[in-house]
Protein backbone atom coordinates (compact mmCIF):
# COMPACT_ATOMS: atom_id res chain seq x y z
CA UNK A 1 0.00 0.00 0.00
CA UNK A 2 1.20 2.77 -0.97
CA UNK A 3 0.70 5.93 1.95
CA UNK A 4 0.78 8.90 -0.08
CA UNK A 5 -1.24 7.90 -2.67
CA UNK A 6 -3.28 5.55 -0.85
CA UNK A 7 -3.38 2.87 -3.79
CA UNK A 8 -2.87 -1.03 -2.49
CA UNK A 9 -1.88 -3.10 -5.34
CA UNK A 10 -2.55 -7.11 -5.14
CA UNK A 11 -1.13 -9.24 -7.55
CA UNK A 12 -1.68 -13.19 -8.65
CA UNK A 13 1.48 -14.69 -8.54
CA UNK A 14 1.00 -17.86 -10.63
CA UNK A 15 3.28 -17.00 -14.25
CA UNK A 16 3.04 -17.60 -16.55
CA UNK A 17 -1.05 -18.14 -17.04
CA UNK A 18 -2.47 -17.44 -13.57
CA UNK A 19 -4.81 -20.48 -13.78
CA UNK A 20 -7.28 -19.87 -11.04
CA UNK A 21 -8.04 -22.42 -8.15
CA UNK A 22 -9.66 -22.35 -4.80
CA UNK A 23 -6.62 -21.31 -3.01
CA UNK A 24 -6.19 -18.87 -5.54
CA UNK A 25 -9.52 -16.83 -5.20
CA UNK A 26 -9.13 -17.31 -1.56
CA UNK A 27 -6.04 -16.00 -0.85
CA UNK A 28 -7.14 -12.69 -3.33
CA UNK A 29 -10.32 -12.43 -1.10
CA UNK A 30 -7.69 -12.12 1.94
CA UNK A 31 -5.68 -9.90 0.33
CA UNK A 32 -9.08 -7.49 -0.65
CA UNK A 33 -10.15 -7.77 3.28
CA UNK A 34 -6.54 -6.71 4.39
CA UNK A 35 -6.75 -3.93 2.04
CA UNK A 36 -10.56 -3.19 3.31
CA UNK A 37 -9.08 -3.02 7.01
CA UNK A 38 -6.06 -1.07 5.97
CA UNK A 39 -6.84 2.89 7.22
CA UNK A 40 -4.84 4.05 4.37
CA UNK A 41 -6.09 1.98 1.52
CA UNK A 42 -8.88 4.14 -0.54
CA UNK A 43 -8.66 2.20 -3.74
CA UNK A 44 -6.51 -0.96 -5.29
CA UNK A 45 -5.24 -2.77 -8.48
CA UNK A 46 -5.67 -5.84 -9.40
CA UNK A 47 -3.09 -6.97 -11.78
CA UNK A 48 -0.87 -10.39 -12.66
CA UNK A 49 2.63 -11.63 -13.09
CA UNK A 50 3.09 -13.23 -16.15
CA UNK A 51 2.01 -12.97 -19.51
CA UNK A 52 -1.57 -13.36 -19.18
CA UNK A 53 -3.96 -11.64 -16.21
CA UNK A 54 -5.74 -14.74 -15.77
CA UNK A 55 -6.32 -17.66 -18.77
CA UNK A 56 -9.06 -19.74 -16.62
CA UNK A 57 -9.99 -22.09 -13.59
CA UNK A 58 -7.43 -24.66 -13.20
CA UNK A 59 -9.71 -27.79 -14.37
CA UNK A 60 -6.94 -30.45 -12.36
CA UNK A 61 -9.96 -30.90 -9.57
CA UNK A 62 -12.78 -32.58 -10.22
CA UNK A 63 -14.84 -30.99 -7.58
CA UNK A 64 -14.81 -26.76 -6.71
CA UNK A 65 -15.20 -28.12 -3.52
CA UNK A 66 -11.33 -29.00 -3.49
CA UNK A 67 -8.36 -27.92 -3.13
CA UNK A 68 -6.07 -28.14 -5.98
CA UNK A 69 -4.43 -31.24 -4.35
CA UNK A 70 -7.67 -32.93 -4.42
CA UNK A 71 -8.64 -32.45 -0.27
CA UNK A 72 -11.79 -31.77 0.57
CA UNK A 73 -11.70 -27.87 1.54
CA UNK A 74 -15.45 -27.15 2.55
CA UNK A 75 -15.54 -24.51 0.77
CA UNK A 76 -16.89 -23.35 -2.74
CA UNK A 77 -15.25 -20.99 -5.45
CA UNK A 78 -18.13 -19.29 -5.61
CA UNK A 79 -18.11 -18.37 -1.92
CA UNK A 80 -14.80 -17.00 -3.05
CA UNK A 81 -16.33 -15.11 -5.59
CA UNK A 82 -18.72 -13.58 -3.48
CA UNK A 83 -16.06 -12.19 -0.74
CA UNK A 84 -14.03 -10.44 -3.78
CA UNK A 85 -17.49 -9.06 -4.82
CA UNK A 86 -18.39 -8.07 -0.95
CA UNK A 87 -14.72 -5.76 -1.46
CA UNK A 88 -15.73 -2.52 -0.18
CA UNK A 89 -12.73 -0.54 -1.28
CA UNK A 90 -13.22 0.45 -5.14
CA UNK A 91 -10.68 -1.26 -6.98
CA UNK A 92 -9.19 -1.29 -10.79
CA UNK A 93 -7.68 -4.33 -12.75
CA UNK A 94 -4.45 -4.32 -15.09
CA UNK A 95 -5.56 -6.63 -17.76
CA UNK A 96 -2.27 -8.06 -19.23
CA UNK A 97 -2.64 -10.28 -21.84
CA UNK A 98 -5.38 -12.68 -21.64
CA UNK A 99 -8.86 -12.75 -19.57
CA UNK A 100 -10.53 -15.84 -20.55
CA UNK A 101 -13.73 -17.80 -19.31
CA UNK A 102 -13.64 -17.45 -15.24
CA UNK A 103 -10.53 -15.09 -15.52
CA UNK A 104 -12.77 -13.15 -17.83
CA UNK A 105 -15.10 -13.18 -14.87
CA UNK A 106 -12.57 -12.03 -12.40
CA UNK A 107 -11.59 -9.12 -14.69
CA UNK A 108 -15.13 -7.63 -14.61
CA UNK A 109 -15.62 -7.65 -10.71
CA UNK A 110 -13.23 -4.81 -10.10
CA UNK A 111 -15.05 -1.39 -11.06
CA UNK A 112 -12.65 -0.46 -14.20
CA UNK A 113 -10.28 -1.99 -16.61
CA UNK A 114 -7.33 -0.95 -18.25
CA UNK A 115 -5.46 -2.68 -20.83
CA UNK A 116 -3.68 -2.30 -23.68
CA UNK A 117 -2.54 -3.54 -27.30
CA UNK A 118 -2.07 -6.82 -25.97
CA UNK A 119 -5.01 -7.43 -23.52
CA UNK A 120 -7.42 -10.28 -24.77
CA UNK A 121 -10.85 -11.36 -23.79
CA UNK A 122 -12.92 -14.18 -24.49
CA UNK A 123 -16.12 -15.30 -22.69
CA UNK A 124 -15.43 -18.85 -23.40
CA UNK A 125 -18.17 -21.19 -21.95
CA UNK A 126 -20.66 -21.69 -24.94
CA UNK A 127 -17.32 -23.22 -26.91
CA UNK A 128 -16.64 -25.58 -23.80
CA UNK A 129 -20.20 -26.77 -23.91
CA UNK A 130 -21.83 -25.05 -20.47
CA UNK A 131 -23.25 -21.92 -19.42
CA UNK A 132 -20.72 -18.86 -18.18
CA UNK A 133 -20.01 -18.41 -14.28
CA UNK A 134 -18.47 -15.85 -11.58
CA UNK A 135 -21.05 -13.54 -12.05
CA UNK A 136 -20.78 -12.75 -15.94
CA UNK A 137 -24.35 -13.21 -16.48
CA UNK A 138 -24.80 -9.54 -14.24
CA UNK A 139 -21.85 -8.58 -14.64
CA UNK A 140 -21.08 -8.55 -18.02
CA UNK A 141 -24.05 -6.83 -19.34
CA UNK A 142 -23.70 -4.21 -16.69
CA UNK A 143 -20.44 -3.70 -18.48
CA UNK A 144 -21.26 -3.52 -21.84
CA UNK A 145 -24.58 -3.78 -22.50
CA UNK A 146 -27.05 -7.12 -23.62
CA UNK A 147 -25.93 -7.21 -26.96
CA UNK A 148 -22.45 -7.11 -26.90
CA UNK A 149 -22.74 -9.47 -23.44
CA UNK A 150 -24.78 -12.37 -25.49
CA UNK A 151 -22.98 -11.39 -28.71
CA UNK A 152 -19.50 -12.26 -26.42
CA UNK A 153 -20.98 -15.27 -24.74
CA UNK A 154 -23.28 -16.81 -27.60
CA UNK A 155 -20.02 -16.93 -29.99
CA UNK A 156 -17.28 -17.41 -27.59
CA UNK A 157 -15.24 -14.85 -29.80
CA UNK A 158 -12.19 -13.43 -28.59
CA UNK A 159 -11.71 -9.65 -28.72
CA UNK A 160 -8.66 -7.52 -28.47
CA UNK A 161 -7.86 -4.29 -26.21
CA UNK A 162 -8.81 -1.83 -28.94
CA UNK A 163 -12.12 -3.78 -29.52
CA UNK A 164 -12.47 -3.92 -25.97
CA UNK A 165 -12.21 -0.26 -25.54
CA UNK A 166 -14.89 0.34 -27.96
CA UNK A 167 -17.73 -1.76 -26.35
CA UNK A 168 -17.09 -0.32 -23.25
CA UNK A 169 -15.03 -3.71 -21.65
CA UNK A 170 -11.90 -1.73 -20.92
CA UNK A 171 -11.97 2.40 -19.23
CA UNK A 172 -8.65 3.09 -20.20
CA UNK A 173 -6.46 2.28 -22.99
CA UNK A 174 -2.96 2.59 -23.38
CA UNK A 175 -1.08 2.84 -26.91
CA UNK A 176 1.83 0.11 -25.03
CA UNK A 177 1.29 -2.59 -22.45
CA UNK A 178 4.36 -1.55 -20.32
CA UNK A 179 2.02 1.47 -19.39
CA UNK A 180 -1.10 -0.96 -18.41
CA UNK A 181 -0.02 -1.42 -15.00
CA UNK A 182 1.21 2.50 -14.59
CA UNK A 183 -2.26 3.70 -15.76
CA UNK A 184 -4.47 1.33 -13.32
CA UNK A 185 -2.48 2.50 -10.15
CA UNK A 186 -2.74 6.28 -11.52
CA UNK A 187 -6.24 6.00 -12.56
CA UNK A 188 -6.91 4.38 -8.54
CA UNK A 189 -4.69 7.37 -7.41
CA UNK A 190 -7.33 9.70 -8.90
CA UNK A 191 -10.28 7.55 -7.27
CA UNK A 192 -8.28 7.80 -3.93
CA UNK A 193 -8.12 11.55 -3.99
CA UNK A 194 -11.91 12.01 -3.35
CA UNK A 195 -13.51 11.53 -0.01
CA UNK A 196 -13.16 8.23 1.93
CA UNK A 197 -16.74 8.15 3.29
CA UNK A 198 -18.00 9.42 -0.23
CA UNK A 199 -16.16 6.18 -1.83
CA UNK A 200 -17.33 3.91 0.86
CA UNK A 201 -21.21 4.72 0.42
CA UNK A 202 -20.97 4.83 -3.51
CA UNK A 203 -19.21 1.43 -3.60
CA UNK A 204 -21.86 -0.11 -1.04
CA UNK A 205 -24.64 1.71 -3.29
Amino acid sequence: IDEASHVAVVEIHRPPNNFFSLEMLGSIADAFDHVDRHPQARAMVLAAEGKNFCAGAEFQPANPRTTSAGAPSGRHIYDEAFRLYSAKTPSVAAINGAAVGGGLGLACMPDFRVGGPGSRFTASFAKLGFHQGFGLSVSLPNIVGNQHALDLLYTGRRIDGKRAFEIGLIDRYVESDDQIRDAAIELAAEIASSAPLALDSIRQT
